[in-house]
């Protein structure tokens, strides 16, 4: 079964829908645009220039105005990158793109943008293609790693162009552009991107980089005009910058006529930029590489096959799995080096790991990088070098939410220590450890220094947070930073440290002192360890993106002990009050709300709490009604990986409610057979090399489990452990239409 076929990237699309939906949060703000697995480019149309449409992206527009090569998916904040965009066009036109609410108009009336369809829109893995109605041009689009390749075919026209509007950026403009024109069929140049000019959070994530990049054309250009400003530029200038900087490359084409733009990046150099194209796309065989970006795909998802009939289930999965597999991205260049913020370069040694970026910590520690940690621990073994790679250049800790070297620490909790002791704890150890325990327990207990220089905690420095282990006024941040301490002390525990783990245990036991008695709930307490008057349950106060009911449940490493402070008959009647109110397929819940990731695995917890049928009912309630088909098919937003991650872990069978303690909570899985291929480096396969799930029935029929055998003998609990995982060897359900209470 070729997977590839199953992938549709439209899925998710919807951007900012304030103005048509009146909806808060948008959709899941993903690019139907062409990319590889873990790939530095991704080449996708744009629509729009502003708003919270975190790609430039967004499916309920109707018109485009280019095509960028570099973007994110699936978050919000309003985005970052979206640099490099190409436009083809015929006929004159207005120098700016008429949807760059950025970059507003001070001269023109329309734009360069041009009306499209749905229609007339194709998005497959690796391949993108649109037709632009207005001038009657067909775009396509496929990429390599560090190289993009666009292929226009143009109608009869004297006057067809390319714009090259150097300055965009998502949610903000590039600081500075400098291009070089070094013959009619190359261009090369850089742009600088900071915070002044905006981008992730509208500057506050505190992003800056530089990107280098190689335009070659298949068809020298008649000429080229540089303009900004919306104006033009002096005639036959060959070097131009600034800080609103465009150009036009003029063709005369033959009705069908095809030109083709390769182009190279790098956030290091121009030589990193030249040597990527050279060594990815040195030729203009659009097919060629279309094909290989496809089998790239199809070799990735060789990690794990699914079976069944089902062909929206099918399609969700291996789309899942594809969302999943695009971040964390490569970062370094061909020959291993990487630029920081600070302009240091650095270089990586591919044989021990590839320095990525695209770290989306507080989102992706809940269920991407457990199921990474199964289908691809390569990936995750990268991602782990890379943050601790970059903590020990900054002398920080590990970073929250990085990108392109930078930890704008959007979000709360230290999620990145969380990655790092979880996957050494199943054995993905290919670091220093002693060097990453040091900056782990530095960040743990808000050290000033560290090697006897500053040091960066992600903790608070606050006589509350250090003597008695709460934010003031921050419930979230309290059971965020008490569950690191929970991993902090398994970590501890692994590697001998008997003290330490005994100091961190203890300390994650104090989320019992924010139980507010009174209320019946989680709460957060001011300086002098009150708690602060809250209206109800469902009170925001104190809490990051959730409710009090939301966050109350947010104890994954003690979940017997958080329902004896609830009280045992009130958890499971909260528990199921929190699901039977709950709208799946809205975009925002104040009950169980599965659009953000504070709610993600509570399904699970009847599992713990001796209720495991409940598991298997809700699981599959969230599955079959928060995800879906067609641009609107996200219950909220994507977040590089998380919500994707979360439903193909859960249609293989299982969730790891908390980091670090290796245990896999089980639920009826979505496809009567599934195997996972499992990596001899990083996995024992110790019975074998594969990890099967069989299904005795139809689990689409028959929902409950009614009993378990692992390798042939019966098992009595309701979870795995990740050795009998990646051991390999079969897993059997023998299902059934009503509810087990046996398991």
């Amino acid at each position: 079964m070729k997977k590839v076929k199953y992938v549709d990237p439209i899925i998710g699309t919807v951007g900012d829908e304030q103005a048509i939906a009146k909806t808060v949060h948008g959709g899941g703000k993903t690019h139907p645009g062409a990319c590889v697995p873990g790939g530095m480019v991704q080449l996708s149309p744009d629509t729009v220039t502003g708003g919270d449409n975190t790609t430039g992206y967004n499916y309920c527009h109707n018109t485009i105005e280019g095509f960028s090569f570099n973007h994110m998916s699936g978050c919000g904040w309003y985005g970052d990158l979206g640099n490099l965009q190409v436009m083809p066009i015929t006929g004159k036109t207005d120098l700016r793109s008429g949807s760059n609410e950025e970059l507003p108009f001070k001269k023109g009336a329309i734009g360069w943008k041009s009306p499209f369809s749905h229609k007339k829109e194709w998005a497959k893995a690796g391949y993108y293609a649109v037709e632009l109605e207005r001038y009657g041009i067909l775009a396509e689009a496929t990429v390599a790693e560090h190289t993009g390749m666009l292929r226009f075919t143009y109608p009869q026209n004297e006057r067809s162009s390319i714009i090259f509007n150097f300055s965009r950026r998502i949610a903000g403009h590039a600081d500075f552009e400098h291009i070089d024109i070094i013959s009619n069929s190359r261009l090369e140049g850089y742009i600088r991107c900071t915070p002044a000019g905006g981008g992730f959070g509208r500057g506050a994530g505190n992003i800056s980089y530089m990107l280098y990049f190689v335009f070659e054309f298949s068809k020298p250009a008649e000429n080229f005009r540089f303009f900004g400003n919306e104006e033009y530029a002096e005639e036959n200038l060959r070097s131009f910058e600034g800080e609103d900087v465009g150009l036009t490359a003029r063709f005369s084409t033959e009705k069908g006529e095809k030109i083709l733009i390769r182009c190279g990046i790098s956030y290091v150099d121009l030589e990193g930029a030249r040597n990527n194209l050279l060594c990815e796309c040195n030729h203009f065989n659009f097919e060629k590489l279309k094909n290989e970006a496809e089998e790239k795909w199809e070799q990735a998802f060789n990690c794990v096959e699914v079976a069944g009939e089902n062909e929206v289930d099918l399609t969700l999965f291996y789309t899942c799995l594809y969302h999943t597999l695009l971040d964390p991205r490569i970062f370094t260049d061909r020959d291993g080096r990487f630029r920081t913020p600070n302009g240091e370069i650095h270089c990586t040694d591919y044989t021990q790991y590839t320095q990525r970026t695209m770290f989306s910590g507080w989102d992706v520690y809940r269920s991407e990088f457990p199921l990474l940690t199964v289908l691809r621990p390569d990936i995750v073994n990268d991602e782990v070098n890379s943050l601790i790679k970059l903590a020990e250049i900054k002398n920080s800790a590990f970073p929250r939410w990085e990108l392109v070297g930078n930890d704008s620490r959007c979000m709360v909790g230290d999620p990145g220590l969380l990655v790092i002791a979880d996957a050494y704890l199943k054995g993905i150890c290919n670091f220093d450890v002693p060097k990453t325990y040091k900056i782990a327990l530095a960040s743990c207990k808000s050290a000033e220094t560290l090697n006897q220089k500053p040091f960066s905690s992600l903790r608070p420095k606050t006589k509350q947070y250090i003597n008695d282990a709460y934010v003031p006024l921050n419930l979230s941040e309290t059971l965020e930073f008490l569950y690191a301490d929970y991993v902090m002390s398994c970590f501890a525990k692994a590697v001998g440290q008997e003290k330490d783990a005994e100091y961190f245990i203890a300390r994650s036991k104090k989320y019992r002192e924010n139980f507010n008695s009174k209320t019946g709930f989680m709460g957060p307490r001011d300086s002098e360890g009150n708690f602060v008057p809250v209206n109800n349950e469902y009170d925001e106060n104190g809490c990051v993106e959730s409710n009090i009911f939301q966050q109350s449940w947010f104890v994954p490493y003690d979940i017997k002990g958080l329902s004896e402070l609830f009280g045992c008959e009130r958890t499971i009647e909260l528990l199921e009050r929190l699901f039977e109110k709950a709208d799946f397929t809205a975009m925002w819940n104040i009950n169980y709300n599965h659009s953000n990731e504070p709610c993600h695995n509570i399904t699970h917890y009847f599992n713990e709490l001796g209720q495991s049928y409940r598991t298997q009912y809700w699981t599959r309630r969230v599955q079959k009604e928060a995800y879906r088909l067609s641009a609107f098919g996200f219950c909220g937003n994507e977040d590089v990986g998380q919500l994707s991650a979360w439903y193909v872990l859960s249609a293989i069978g299982f969730a790891q409610i908390c980091m670090g303690s290796n245990r896999f909570s089980i639920n009826t899985p979505l496809f009567k057979k599934v195997s996972v291929r499992l990596n001899k480096k990083y996995h024992s396969c110790k019975n074998s090399d594969t990890f099967k799930i069989e299904c005795d029935k139809n689990p689409l029929e028959y929902p409950y489990i009614k009993e378990i055998y692992l390798n042939g003998k019966k098992l009595d609990r309701n979870y795995l452990m990740y050795k009998e995982i990646t051991n390999g060897g079969e897993l059997k359900f023998v299902l059934s239409k009503t509810p087990c209470k046996n398991i």
